[in-house]
């Protein structure tokens, strides 16, 4: 494949990457469609789910399907903003402060558990996952391209956790959970990690210079005026629905917009229709919708509201 894209070619290669992922992770190509779509839209994940279901290994999972740097960060109570970031050290030969990089220099950086982590160490990446550069000593320092960050959580486990601010909950493009596998499913991973089909057997299918070229294909993906509209109607529903007390802002209309067209990409179209957007609504804009304390005691979830936003809001009839 080349820079040249088109329809075909890039389907080609999101299949290549998905069926290496597929190894690993079966029974779970949903899973591996979003984030792989998260990715190509240069979006940040964050998977939410209890423990042993395969976050991390779908984290490792894309990162070793690709020629791509990786690093990954336990989030501990105690993990320091400049551990994440790196540090400027004092040199004495030159008399001058260099910047040591921290491990969210990487392609791919795993941010394993992040809500572990004090708000202060949390707030270390809203720079680098908005602008893809950090700030130190008055200069800045990009990351590689392409980058992500695909973090972790417990839903669970409350004990010495910190809950995620609004600010960085909507920094990342999709929430998605991976589910428990059906039990054909299972029983095939149980053979299959006795025949060696571990993450560490996955191999690098794409280089950087093909997913680079994949990600320029996404924007040259036409979005209708009709679809814009339709976004935006689904968006303002979700500021006026009963319960909420925070709405979908305009940066995750414009995150459902990019998704969208990854999406109708991986469907060998140049253009976004209706479905795309539907399809992606709930991982894409259902983590951004903050709830009224009694809406929360409820049991009513951003989910719903977004449901409710797709029953409400009138489809379009015509996006080409």
């Amino acid at each position: 494949m080349t820079a040249d894209f088109r329809p075909g070619s890039f389907v080609e290669g999101f299949a290549i990457w998905s069926n290496e992922i597929a190894k690993v992770l079966q029974g779970k190509e949903g899973v591996i469609r979003d984030a792989l779509i998260c990715f190509m839209c240069g979006g940040h994940l964050l998977i939410e789910d209890v423990p042993g279901l395969g976050k991390t290994t779908l984290a490792r999972a894309i990162a070793g399907s690709a020629q791509v740097t990786q690093k990954r960060i336990q989030f501990t109570p105690d993990l320091l903003p400049s551990d994440v970031t790196g540090v400027s050290i004092y040199n004495q030969k030159t008399s001058e402060f260099e910047f040591r990089p921290g491990p969210i220099f990487a392609h791919i950086v795993l941010a394993d558990e992040i809500n572990r982590a004090s708000a202060k160490t949390q707030s270390s990446l809203l720079e680098v996952m908005e602008e893809g550069t950090v700030s130190e000593g008055g200069r800045g320092y990009g990351v590689p391209k392409p980058f992500m960050v695909i973090a972790t959580e417990n839903p669970i486990d409350l004990d010495g956790t910190y809950r995620l601010p609004e600010a960085q909950l909507d920094r990342f493009m999709m929430k998605i959970s991976i589910g428990y596998p059906s039990a054909d499913v299972e029983a095939n991973v149980l053979r299959s990690e006795r025949n060696g089909a571990t993450v560490r057997s996955v191999e690098p299918v794409l280089s950087v210079e093909v997913l680079l070229s994949m990600m320029e294909f996404v924007k040259s993906v036409q979005v209708a005026p009709i679809i814009d509209d339709y976004v935006v109607a689904l968006a303002h529903h979700t500021r006026t629905a009963p319960g909420v007390r925070l709405g979908v802002s305009p940066r995750g209309s414009l995150a459902l917009i990019r998704a969208s067209r990854a999406a109708a990409a991986a469907a060998g179209r140049n253009f976004v229709t209706p479905e795309d957007v539907k399809q992606l609504a709930v991982p894409v804009l259902a983590h951004r919708i903050i709830m009224q304390p009694e809406s929360e005691l409820s049991g009513i979830k951003g989910a719903d509201i977004v449901e409710g936003a797709l029953s409400s809001v009138p489809v379009p009839r015509r996006a080409e």
